[in-house]
């Protein structure tokens, strides 16, 4: 294995970033580095590049059914996604009728993915929750609706066989069956798929795209609204990649390694992380954990066998992975040997984590191992900003990407960002009133989102994650509160018991917080009580309760904006199902204030409350 990078020299292109100030108090924001004129007419062209140059190294890999790796070239790989493409074309698809995926992650899924990309056909892979969680398959239903897929693969298909028969009505669509399980009546298996090529036909299709194609829909969260199927264009797809080789050069030296088990449903996992892999030629690793107590152990068992140069997760993944990074010495050893990067998204890293990563890290290997972010968004393809540069605390999400726009509005106390350029949407499918509303007069989107500087008179410092417009709030007092803010100050004050935090207090008199508790963590304050001993009682527990009253106080020692007197641990985790988390991890906090609306009451209830813990 060669020497590992970690020189930032060598690794990023120098930051530089280009201001014009308005008459109107509005700044334009470029980054001083040029994306150049020319780059990818599509993905396909990176899977025909690399399956020349380099065929027989490892593209993608995945357990197999016996616990062992299953490993495809990136010569197999496009043989046979050139098969699958066959395949497609007979089947009188477009976008009016694409592809669906209900899958998890995986071999089968990438390449039926890539095939139809190949010729022109987009794919949407669809939230597996919105199958195997809901029992009423409403979202599932909606998203169907608007698809009208003419083919929809599902691996195992028997799991899948309720979601299946909620929306026979509504399609016409083959359905084809994954490798994993045997095919139900009425199915087509995947291998069907394989059986033939049509030279002639596929290329005739692959040489027809343009940047235009449309090559994936991706539905939104639904964390602001109801969930959208954002057109995703392959001039998205490929201009954000050629961003990458102009600020992250080190990748054309060492192509990326990387285990990952982010959902190809949503844009960082499925554009972000698996086209870096394709673009640069490296290798993913599907991991089929996550960051939950059922699926952590199989991502630890993971990263003992691939040590990832570089690591993509959320803050609830690190929450979860640095307890046992610090016990496991195996592990860390495999984690940190040749780690280049570690990155996180979504949401600010809490600094305890973030100081807690870099000691492990330079304890390991002797140095720190960088850490980095970037903002964007499913509209966004999704890097709008980037750290190419080493940053100095958490929350900084870089600057913008070359060629790509943002501009800065100044809205109440803060600055409302929307973004231009090549990676951003031409629209929601069939939706063009909500298309019209979502882009300002001069064609820049409008994300929603707030920024401010590190350092106003040094911009390529970079800027800081403000939170989202629409989830602040006032205080009946008149003062403002920044969620995002808080729920990081939090969460670092009251570690390790806080997870995730919730902030309470819309047209209230003060701040209260539902947290989610680090039940695992919590119990480590507790050692005279048995490892099995309920959830409730553990964090009724008087040292998980003193532990929370400390951050209280530490808290009240900032502004009046972050004092916070009253919280309640919550026993019960966020539900997929009712749209509490995504796949991601991501908490919205809408839906819990929602769903949980009966404990909001119960916070601001005067006197003394069972289960809420209060600062006396």
């Amino acid at each position: 294995m060669s020497q590992v990078v970690r020189d930032v020299a060598r690794m990023f292109a120098e930051p530089s970033v280009l201001i014009e100030k308005r008459t109107d108090g509005s700044r334009i924001l470029r980054s001083g580095v040029a994306l150049p004129e020319t780059y990818s007419r599509c993905m396909g062209e990176w899977l025909v590049q690399w399956a020349s140059q380099k065929p027989d190294q490892v593209f993608l890999a995945e357990r197999g059914l016996d616990g062992a790796w299953e490993k495809l070239t990136y010569a197999e790989a496009h043989r046979q996604v050139r098969r699958i493409s066959s395949w497609l074309l007979g089947q009188n698809l477009s976008a009016q009728r694409p592809v669906v995926v209900l899958s998890e992650n995986g071999i089968e899924h990438a390449l039926l993915s890539l095939a139809a990309m190949y010729v022109g056909v987009p794919v949407c892979s669809i939230s597996t929750g919105y199958s195997l969680a809901s029992k009423d398959h409403l979202k599932l239903k909606a998203n169907i609706e608007l698809m009208r897929p003419g083919v929809i693969y599902a691996d195992n298909i028997s799991r899948f066989d309720a979601a299946l028969k909620s929306i026979a009505s509504l399609h016409d669509g083959v359905i084809v069956a994954g490798s994993r399980g045997a095919a139900l009546p009425g199915t087509t298996t995947f291998t069907t798929l394989l059986a033939k090529e049509d030279s002639a036909a596929v290329d005739r299709a692959f040489n027809a795209i343009d940047h235009d194609t449309i090559a994936k829909f991706i539905f939104t969260s639904g964390s602001v609204g109801a969930p959208k199927a954002v057109t995703i264009t392959q001039r998205m797809l490929c201009s954000n990649m050629a961003m990458k080789d102009k600020i992250w050069p080190f990748l054309l030296e060492t192509p990326p390694v990387i285990l990952d088990w982010l959902p190809w449903s949503h844009v960082f996992g499925g554009n972000h992380n698996f086209n870096l892999v394709l673009h640069f030629g490296g290798t993913l690793y599907i991991d089929e954990g996550k960051p939950t107590p059922a699926g952590l152990d199989k991502t630890l068992r993971n990263l003992k066998e691939v040590s990832p140069s570089i690591y993509f997760s959320v803050p609830l993944g690190y929450d979860m992975l640095v307890p046992a990074l610090r016990s496991d010495a195996a592990l860390r050893k495999s984690f940190f040997s040749r780690l280049q990067l570690i990155f996180y998204a979504g949401a600010a890293l809490p600094q305890h984590l973030w100081d807690e990563l870099e000691r492990l890290a330079e304890a390991e290997v002797g140095t720190k191992v960088l850490m980095v972010s970037s903002w964007g968004s499913t509209e966004t393809a999704p890097a709008c900003t980037d750290c190419h540069f080493e940053v100095a605390k958490s929350g900084t999400i870089g600057v913008p990407v070359p060629g790509t726009e943002l501009k800065l509005v100044p809205s109440a106390d803060k600055l409302e960002v929307r973004v231009r350029g090549p990676n951003v949407t031409p629209g929601y499918w069939k939706q063009p009133d909500i298309t019209a509303k979502s882009f300002d007069d001069e064609g820049f989107y409008m994300i929603g989102d707030a920024v401010e500087f590190v350092d106003e008179a040094r911009p390529e410092l970079g800027l800081l994650f403000d939170g989202r417009v629409g989830e602040d709030f006032k205080l009946l007092s008149g003062t403002w509160i920044h969620v995002g803010t808080v729920r990081v100050a939090g969460i670092d004050a009251m570690s390790p018991v806080a997870q995730d935090i919730v902030v309470t207090g819309h047209d209230r008199d003060e701040i209260c917080f539902l947290i989610f508790p680090n039940v695992p963590e919590c119990r480590t304050l507790c050692p005279d009580l048995a490892a099995d001993a309920p959830v409730s009682q553990v964090l009724a527990h008087p040292a998980v309760v003193d532990r929370v009253k400390q951050g209280f106080a530490a808290l009240a020692k900032g502004a009046s904006s972050t004092k916070v007197r009253r919280a309640i641990l919550l026993a019960e985790p966020p539900s997929a199902e009712y749209g509490e988390i995504t796949e991601k991890g991501y908490l919205n906090q809408r839906m819990v204030l929602n769903r949980r609306a009966d404990l909001v009451a119960k916070l601001y209830t005067a006197g003394a409350q069972p289960g809420v813990i209060c600062l006396e």
